[in-house]
């Protein structure tokens, strides 16, 4: 017998919810739609770094979503399917801007890279939070979100989709259309990165350890 005073789990609600939805209580997606609005746009502003095209984005994350409500099956989180719904909105986004741009989608997701050594960083700091953790301290949200940006577009995508949205390695390459090996080296080069510009801010420079440069023998 449940404790009548127990708290409803955010995945309860959501399942409560969706299944209102599902038998056409426009009011019960409406509510999801306010649970999750800002989170899409917040998702999609981070992959697109533009606001227009985040909000039409968002829009069409939710239109898809009531048009297909009926086919999710609850084998994951509704967050998660409405992040994926997301993600593949916001990248046939970037696919239309290559195409304008004459740049092939191809060289955004291109993997010959990815085996190149690992850089050492620059700046070392004695770090109890992980980049990936720093992005629910709200005292260091914008400083992650300006270092995000600096990022090159295929490792800041994989690093959104694994650290701040919380799809796992497969749902990640799934949706770049990357293997998980490649995805994997891509977001340890993203974390690295992150790591080294938010070090910038909070590490001590008296720490700087500058690269080895080597002279011909």
């Amino acid at each position: 017998m449940e404790h009548p005073n127990r708290q409803i789990s955010d995945s309860e609600l959501d399942s409560s919810l969706v299944n209102r939805a599902k038998h056409g209580d426009l009011q019960a997606f409406e509510a999801l739609l306010s649970r999750y609005e800002d989170r899409i746009y917040f998702l999609a502003c981070r992959i697109l770094r533009h606001e227009q095209d985040a909000e039409d984005v968002t829009q069409e994350t939710f239109v898809s979503a009531l048009e297909n409500l009926n086919g999710f099956r609850g084998d994951s989180a509704f967050a998660t399917w409405l992040v994926r719904i997301a993600t593949n909105a916001a990248l046939k986004v970037i696919r239309k801007r290559r195409r304008l741009d004459t740049v092939p989608f191809e060289q955004v997701t291109d993997s010959t890279n990815d085996a190149e050594p690992i850089p050492h960083p620059e700046y070392i700091a004695d770090w109890r939070q992980s980049p990936e953790e720093l992005v629910q301290n709200s005292e260091t949200r914008r400083l992650l979100d300006e270092a995000l940006q600096a990022l090159d577009e295929k490792h800041r995508l994989v690093f959104v989709l694994r650290d701040v949205e919380g799809l796992s390695i497969k749902e990640t390459a799934d949706a770049l259309e990357l293997s998980e090996a490649n995805t994997k080296v891509r977001l340890l080069r993203a974390r690295l990165q992150l790591r080294e510009l938010l070090t910038r801010s909070f590490g001590n420079p008296a720490t700087r350890i500058y690269p080895a440069h080597h002279q011909p023998s």
